[in-house]
């Protein structure tokens, strides 16, 4: 395991931890202040606990080496996590749309000095977590921080509307801000499960261009031409690449050679895993689609 994907998988188990032991103390608190609320919110960071600790697991599975059974290795692993994850999310947003809309037609008062508390504590315990998971690259620690960033805008809710209920019983600023932030995360997550589905369905990453490819290949000497050029990414960092390029006939071993070394220099800069070049002398030769 590298030095940054040990980092990601450190990261999340931090996050893992911090929201298990807030769980915790929402039990505890909730039931000590009486407030329905804070024990609702209890049970959500417990399915958030669930998914963080699985994007923990399947992380650190992910970066199995290759055996007979994966010959790619378990990076996709990762992207399962970032799939579950990111459903976990999607569900709990209508889960939130579900219980908040009502409370516009019949809103309810709650404790004020525990919101307060119980905000400030959540802020404090989640943005940490948010802020060692921010800067991840892969789909898998992406989507664990907008798990948390949701948790954080709706601890800040929370705190807005406790403050506000502190001087002034205004109950309906509770499920508005709660129905806002959940728009406001949702649509992130759909972007996110959208990009995680493409990947599964083995489509070209989004950051790379696969005509431009194309022409950097045709542009080295003795390359006529290129097909069955295929792209796909394992878990959204690292991508697998294969090739036919068409080479004169005139191309000699050391040719080739140099034709190989100067592709893979063409692709260095786009996190290819395995690469695979190979040679035709004319397109009517290529093997691939014939039976044999």
């Amino acid at each position: 395991m590298d030095k940054k994907q040990n980092k990601e998988n450190s990261n999340i188990r931090l996050a893992f931890f911090l929201n298990l032991g807030f769980t915790i103390v929402e039990i505890v608190g909730g039931i000590t202040i009486n407030s329905i609320a804070i024990i609702s919110d209890a049970i959500h960071d417990l399915g958030d606990t669930l998914s963080l600790g699985l994007a923990w697991f399947l992380g650190y599975y992910s970066e199995k080496k290759e055996d007979k059974n994966y010959t790619y290795g378990y990076r996709r692993y990762s992207l399962l996590a970032a799939l579950i994850n990111t459903t976990v999310l999607i569900i709990g947003s209508f889960i939130i749309f579900y219980n908040a809309i009502p409370r516009l037609f019949n809103p309810q008062s709650t404790n004020a000095t525990g919101m307060i508390g119980f905000a400030v504590l959540g802020i404090l315990v989640n943005g940490l977590a948010v802020f060692k998971t921010k800067g991840g690259h892969s789909l898998n620690e992406k989507v664990v921080s907008w798990h948390l960033l949701e948790d954080v805008l709706g601890w800040i809710a929370v705190l807005v509307v406790g403050i506000i209920m502190y001087f002034k019983d205004i109950p309906i600023l509770d499920p508005i801000l709660s129905i806002i932030i959940t728009f406001y995360i949702l649509y992130n997550v759909i972007i996110n499960f959208k990009k995680t589905i493409l990947l599964f369905l083995q489509a070209v990453p989004e950051n790379i261009d696969l005509n431009k490819i194309i022409k950097r290949f045709e542009k080295i000497d003795k390359v006529i031409s290129t097909h069955h050029t295929h792209i796909w990414s394992l878990d959204s960092e690292y991508h697998v690449l294969t090739t036919h390029l068409v080479v004169d006939k005139s191309a000699s071993l050391d040719d080739l050679i140099k034709i190989k070394e100067e592709a893979r220099k063409k692709i260095q800069d786009l996190n290819m895993e395995h690469i695979t070049i190979e040679f035709d002398f004319n397109e009517k030769n290529c093997t691939l689609g014939k039976k044999l």
